[in-house]
């Protein structure tokens, strides 16, 4: 049931869809710097691995604020709450758009992780609260989608739009669609008062659940291993293998619509035992990595992979929030918040092992790195996994069937 106020479906979705519009801006803002690395480099005179260091700092950034902030405000009223986090990211932005140094820029970024810290700790339960009665899981994939489509145009199109008209474009462009948003939310949702947040109380009871745990360390491992790579795609695809903007851009576009494809693949067949695709996307994401720097050479196969790649890491942020909300349906906020501060560390440190790499052995060993960084994560989702999977008892009916097979050709 719906906590929310009463009111018709419509308005019930036109609420969920705002919150969408909401996720897809936030989405698009912390991932379109990777699409813009050279860009402001030059501006700045510094060259794209120092620069990709704003990545790394904006990612640690909600790291450190995401749990601070959800404490500090889990009394406060949601909808007051998301104006006011809505005011610091447009207004963060517009300082972006003006920085006249990158030190300005970097704490412009800042003031964005903080409300990027608190939107997403309050959104994913809102998004609940606020659908119709009885559609709680379509209400969580239209919000998904805004994620998806963030990939899928957002950053794209941040993208075209530094480069005809400059990167300060881009961020003045999305605090103007966030004011429409923050307009559009105002109008539309009810006043929400804080409920099952959590709070100290129930962190140590969280931090005792073995398998929230292994679930967290699992999500460092696999948000390390695909922003090893993710993060200098564009500078690897300009420097190493000499593709044209053009193609860059069409990567990024094809690289986010396949999450569409990931996210429908998700809510079709994997929500009801999400270990099992967060497993099998571990495997093709490492795949994938391993190819950039191998076989997938060419602008078909680049092409092929990106799609495949961005399909499998949709598929993977799904499956560990499914997860999160099935861990700890007691403190959905709090365990939300504790995730969205993992995610963000593993996506600085993907950045900054991403830096390291290019500065120390070249650009080119990108896609190594993430692979052999992934394989270790793959046997680490194996053997978290292995009891929702039903790995043993599977191997044993296996053995006993090849044990019988043996013994009749004996």
């Amino acid at each position: 049931m719906s906590s929310a106020p009463a009111s018709s479906d419509l308005t019930a979705w036109l609420r969920v869809f705002g919150l969408a519009l909401a996720a897809f801006i936030f989405n698009t803002t912390e991932f379109v710097p990777v699409a813009l690395l050279s860009d402001i480099a030059r501006d700045f005179s510094m060259s794209t691995a120092q620069t990709g260091l704003i990545i790394t700092i904006y990612a640690w950034a909600v790291s450190l604020c995401s749990l601070p902030a959800m404490l500090a405000t889990r009394k406060m009223e949601r909808k007051g709450l998301l104006t006011g986090t809505f005011v610091v990211f447009i207004a963060s932005h517009l300082l972006s758009s003006i920085a006249w140094n990158f030190p300005i820029l970097v704490v412009s970024r800042l003031g964005i992780a903080l409300a990027h810290a608190v939107f997403w700790s309050i959104t994913v339960p809102l998004a609940v609260r606020v659908a119709p009665n009885g559609k709680q899981a379509q209400a969580l994939g239209l919000l998904s989608t805004g994620t998806v489509l963030a990939m899928v145009a957002g950053v794209p199109l941040g993208r075209v739009l530094g480069l005809h008209l400059g990167w300060r474009i881009t961020f003045l462009s999305i605090a103007i669609v966030a004011i429409l948003v923050l307009l559009s939310l105002a109008s539309l949702l009810p006043k929400l008062p804080s409920q099952r947040t959590g709070s100290l109380k129930s962190l140590p009871i969280l931090l005792r659940r073995p398998a929230l745990m292994q679930l967290y360390l699992f999500t460092i491992l696999i948000v390390t291993t695909h922003f090893v790579a993710y993060s200098y795609i564009e500078p690897f695809l300009r420097d190493v293998l000499h593709m044209d903007n053009t193609f860059t851009t069409t990567f990024l576009l094809l690289f986010g619509g396949a999450g569409i494809l990931g996210s429908i693949l998700f809510g079709r067949y994997g929500n009801r035992q999400p270990a099992l695709p967060a497993t099998l996307g571990t495997l093709t994401l490492t795949i994938c990595c391993l190819l950039l720097s191998g076989i997938a050479l060419s602008e078909v196969s680049l092409a092929l992979t990106g799609i495949v790649w961005g399909g499998a890491i949709m598929v993977i942020g799904l499956a560990m929030q499914a997860i999160v909300l099935e861990l700890a349906p007691d403190a959905t906020d709090m365990a939300m918040s504790i995730f969205s501060g993992i995610y963000n560390i593993g996506i600085g440190g993907g950045a900054l092992l991403g830096n390291l790499v290019s500065l120390h052995l070249g650009m080119q060993n990108l896609g190594y790195t993430a692979g052999a960084l992934g394989i270790c994560t793959l046997l680490w989702s194996l053997h978290i996994f292995q009891h929702k999977l039903c790995l043993r008892a599977r191997l044993t009916r296996h053995a006993l069937a090849l044990g019988r097979v043996l013994v009749r050709n004996n």
